[in-house]
């Protein structure tokens, strides 16, 4: 029996053919849907938005407008061969595979959303250093408890779908086990100018998390995980009022404007106490706030919270509301850096979850200006000074949702405009002095 075997249920099915890949995943998946609907086209990367990030209006919304995430996402980790810059041989094929890409498939979750990003370890390729207008550091440590490993690649490609069949078509032709992508020939692979490092995959969506969480490691059995939620945890996220648009965090001087900034890590998941210990009231109470749990604003998954979480209500007196309930939330902690000086919030959070190695487990991209940004939220999830406040928060313990989640690993990679993605130089166009 193959892990994508044909007895799964639909969805579980189509979840376990794109985690396993390659060209015998796609054949079970494309046997598996039986044709289907057509895959829309695309028009080439002219018609695309210059914002490889722009996937809010291409996606879907639910009732309150929040945005709703392909359900099928990979990421693909690669590196340049050797030392020193690019050729302009390998620029030449990187940039014919995602042109193709974009000729190949629509602009849509109906089709194919992508980027590619491009970290600090391939910038120190050149002589020349990056422009004052990108803030990207090599990753590090962001708390005293964490030790995660750092993705040091070149070059981390995105891949995300709706459709099961189109990530891993798109996944297998970049990576050469397929001559063409919805009928659109690949002049030669990715893989011919990048070798592959890592491929690491997830998905997202109401019911999803629950599908999977049989005899997965992280996850108690029973099965706890809610039918309503659209993550492990329980809880849905992403409300449209508490993240940033696309525009704030687009970059918006200097060679790369249009571009951002993109923090991708992965939190290894151990829910066994999450639910075995905790009722919904202390889970409310650790994964938004006590006041949350006070006023009975969260119901089952929370999705009657509509486009906002509320986080904002219960800023002011955090060490207060943690002395007195003897808990504090992930949501009301990580807020309080989240919001720059006038109240816009400064993340663009694009959470998936993974059952990679049959681990329960979260890939976190965060999109932001600066890194620092990211940075200073996530030590604000450390609550160090809630730890001072009061004894009853201690550095993993009472304290959001820390006890749970294992940062396994962290990268920092540039975004740039899509007219600059093909192996850029620190200032930009291949043509620059690099």
């Amino acid at each position: 029996m193959t892990a994508f075997d044909d007895a799964l249920p639909r969805r579980a099915f189509l979840k376990a053919a794109v985690a396993a890949g390659g060209t015998a995943a796609l054949s079970a998946c494309l046997d598996r849907l039986g044709g289907g609907e057509p895959v829309p086209a695309g028009e080439g990367a002219a018609a695309h938005p210059d914002r490889q990030h722009a996937w809010n209006d291409h996606v879907r919304t639910d009732e309150y407008g929040n945005h709703l995430l392909p359900s099928h996402q990979v990421l693909l980790y690669l590196s340049l061969p050797g030392d020193g810059p690019p050729s302009a041989d390998a620029r030449e094929t990187v940039a014919a595979a995602l042109d193709t890409l974009d000729e190949a498939y629509a602009w849509s979750h109906e089709a194919l959303l992508h980027s590619a990003g491009y970290s600090p370890a391939y910038f120190d390729r050149f002589d020349a250093a990056l422009p004052d207008s990108v803030d990207l550091p090599h990753p590090t440590r962001l708390s005293n408890f964490e030790t995660p490993d750092f993705d040091e690649q070149d070059v981390l490609v995105h891949l995300a779908s709706d459709r099961a069949d189109v990530v891993l078509e798109a996944d297998a032709a970049l990576r050469g086990e397929r001559a063409g992508a919805n009928g659109v020939e690949m002049p030669a692979p990715l893989t011919d100018a990048l070798e592959l490092d890592s491929r690491r995959t997830g998905f997202v969506g109401r019911g999803l998390p629950r599908e999977k969480a049989d005899s997965l490691e992280g996850i108690p059995q029973p099965n706890p995980v809610p039918e309503s939620s659209p993550l492990f945890m329980g809880f849905a996220a992403g409300f449209r009022k508490n993240q940033a648009s696309e525009s704030y965090v687009s970059l918006d001087t200097g060679p790369f404007a249009g571009g951002t900034t993109k923090s991708v890590g992965n939190w290894r998941q151990r829910l066994d106490d999450w639910y075995g210990e905790q009722d919904h009231d202390e889970r409310v109470m650790e994964m938004f706030s006590p006041g949350h749990a006070a006023e009975n604003l969260v119901e089952e998954a929370g999705t009657n919270l509509g486009a906002t979480s509320q986080v904002d209500r219960f800023l002011d007196d955090i060490t207060e509301q943690a002395t007195e309930y003897g808990r504090v939330g992930h949501a009301q902690k990580s807020a309080r850096a989240n919001r720059d000086s006038e109240g816009n919030v400064r993340l663009l959070r694009r959470h998936f979850e993974s059952t990679d190695g049959d681990v329960a487990s979260l890939h976190f991209p965060s999109l932001q200006r600066s890194i620092a940004d990211f940075e200073a939220v996530r030590r604000a999830m450390n609550g160090t000074d809630v730890t001072e406040a009061t004894p009853a928060v201690r550095q993993r313990v009472n304290n959001g949702i820390l006890e749970y989640i294992f940062v396994r690993s962290r990268g920092y990679f540039l975004v740039p405009p899509r007219s600059l993605r093909a192996l850029p130089t620190p200032t930009g166009p291949a043509d620059a002095d690099g």
